[in-house]
């Protein structure tokens, strides 16, 4: 029998005759990779990645030059109608300023072809900016526009010391008539108050001349600028339309595909599931490409894996080979769209919890109880999990008063948290983890062996807005996160370490530990920020604090269980 192909699908090199083709197709927003994807990924690495010459730095050659620019690469198992299967291979956006490389899928749209659209409406957008920037460097605007600036400071200042000296001279006038009130005879003295009166009105007509003159020098100065800058702002609304029009005209050219051969462009898409505008770069994704192709060409999807390449990001944590998920702000809303018609593993993100999750109490009394908090449970409930520590703390004390949660650990991460049992308590103790005197200490397993024994991490972290929940590195808008760290034992290639942190963002201890710029090395288990496993090796061994009722410092230790 004659052999199928599709020119972009690679045919395994590996044997891999034994092993078991996956029931459903692959969650893209939280899996494990399969093994087919793992051996997919390594042939294309090998083949179509390692030594092959790009013009794209990748950091990954410390002799390579250019902006160095990590990638997200895609790796779909497919299977012929005759059953037999091979895999494609994707990048996202472009590689070497090119949409198109053997070994890989062709994008959606290619707005880089010669005498495209984009590139004719590209063009007159540029020339637009290059009319503006030719304004805002004309020597003459550029004079005016200091001129204006000088004036308006002086003139501010010049206000404000004429105003400083009437209301200073004013002051003197009220200490004078009080002074004289009675020291002169009531002829002499309403001479005096008629005197003060004229000086009054003197500054007051002296203080409207001298706004009006610089009002009217710095209208002068404004008009010769508007004509430069009515132009400006011409341009700019100009560019402003040709590049919304150019946007709807790509958005409209990007269309895609699902297995019931139902077909969107990304506007229907965005519009349908989120009734908002597509964002910049949506669509250009390795998992979009890789379903497109496989569903223009007859190709059943059977898994799917996405890893990164290259150097780690400063912001987002990324390691080089290591398999990610599909990001959610771009990808979420396509791929809810190409993936109807496919039997797709469930999302794990909304199941349910285990109900036989058993909370220890630890300590109780009439103020406080102190838990040692189980994996995989939320602290509160979350979208679509109800079940939760304040759910089953709500049941456990119905007789509690307050919110019961005075702080919070990842559903992830096990260990000790007070809950409050009194409106007073919850108070008392929030008060301790706002001001940071509440001591905590963490126990974790991270991946590898660290060389050094102690020291402190200062990383700022916000929301990655494109993958939430994940956090990112930003020193620009990133909130203050500290974390302070000492070595316990290296043991089998494995680094037991005790984390302090000084403050509590969102996923502190896991981006700390992983980030590049932090120990470089994530916690074991760890599904977001390293590799998955059978647990997130991070649990809440110690809490000190001052109780809300004794005022007398109490400390809490469980130390961690990893084999539950």
């Amino acid at each position: 029998m004659t052999r199928p192909h599709v020119k972009k699908v690679i045919s395994f090199k590996s044997d891999i005759s034994d092993l078991k083709r996956p029931h459903k197709f692959t969650f893209p927003f939280y899996y494990e990779p399969h093994k087919l994807c793992m051996i997919a990924a390594k042939e294309l690495q090998e083949s179509y990645l390692i030594d092959h010459q790009y013009d794209h730095n990748f950091g990954l050659d410390c002799n390579e030059s250019g902006m160095v620019i990590g990638k997200m690469f895609g790796v779909l198992v497919v299977q012929y109608e005759s059953g037999q299967i091979g895999y494609l291979g994707a990048f996202s956006g472009k590689l070497a300023d090119s949409n198109h490389h053997e070994g890989f899928v062709p994008p959606i749209y290619d707005m880089l072809q010669s005498q495209s659209h984009f590139n004719e409406e590209e063009e007159i957008i540029n020339r637009y900016n290059r009319d503006i920037e030719e304004i805002e460097s004309d020597e003459l605007y550029l004079s005016l526009l200091n001129e204006l600036t000088t004036t308006q400071k002086e003139s501010a200042q010049t206000i404000s010391e004429i105003k400083a000296r009437i209301k200073k001279e004013k002051a003197e006038r009220k200490t004078l008539r009080k002074s004289k009130e009675f020291e002169l005879s009531e002829a002499e003295y309403q001479i005096l108050l008629k005197q003060l009166e004229q000086k009054s009105i003197k500054s007051s007509y002296y203080l409207k001349d001298e706004i009006n003159y610089w009002k009217h020098k710095i209208d002068i100065l404004k008009k010769q600028t508007k004509g430069y800058q009515n132009r400006i702002d011409e341009l700019k609304e100009k560019r402003k339309n040709r590049s919304n029009q150019l946007q709807k005209h790509l958005f409209k050219k990007y269309s895609f595909l699902n297995a019931l051969g139902e077909q969107l462009d990304l506007l229907e898409i965005f519009n349908k599931q989120l009734g908002v505008t597509p964002p910049a770069g949506a669509g250009e994704c390795a998992a979009p490409k890789l379903l497109q192709y496989a569903y223009i060409h007859n190709l059943r999807p059977i898994a799917m894996a996405e890893f990164w390449w290259g150097q780690s990001p400063k912001s987002q944590v990324r390691k080089h080979k290591q398999f990610y998920p599909a990001c959610r702000s771009k990808c979420e809303p396509i791929l809810g769209h190409m993936l109807q018609g496919l039997d797709v593993e469930d999302n794990p993100i909304i199941a349910q919890t285990d109900q036989n999750l058993m909370i220890n109490i630890i300590y109780e009394d009439d103020q406080i109880a102190i838990i040692n908090k189980p994996l995989e449970l939320l602290s509160v409930p979350g979208k679509t999990i109800t079940d939760s520590v304040w759910a089953r703390m709500k049941l456990k004390y119905p007789q509690a008063t307050g919110p019961l949660i005075v702080h919070r650990l990842d559903m992830s991460t096990s260990g000790i948290m007070v809950i409050a049992l009194t409106k007073e308590a919850h108070k008392f103790l929030q008060q301790q983890f706002i001001k940071k005197t509440a001591h905590k200490r963490y126990t974790a397993i991270l991946e590898g062996a660290i060389p050094e024994e102690s020291g402190s991490i200062s990383l700022p972290l916000r929301v990655d807005l494109d993958n939430r929940p994940q956090q990112l590195v930003c020193f620009d808008y990133g909130k203050e996160a500290l974390t302070k760290w000492k070595k316990i034992k290296v043991e089998n290639g494995f680094t037991t370490v005790s984390f302090y942190p000084l403050t509590g963002r969102t996923h502190q201890l896991r981006v700390h530990a992983a980030h590049t710029d932090g120990l470089n090395t994530p916690i074991l288990g760890d599904d977001l920020y390293g590799n998955k496993g059978a647990r997130l090796h991070l649990h809440a061994t110690e809490l000190s604090i001052t109780h809300p009722k004794t005022r007398e410092l109490v400390n809490f230790e469980v130390e961690p269980d990893w084999h539950k």
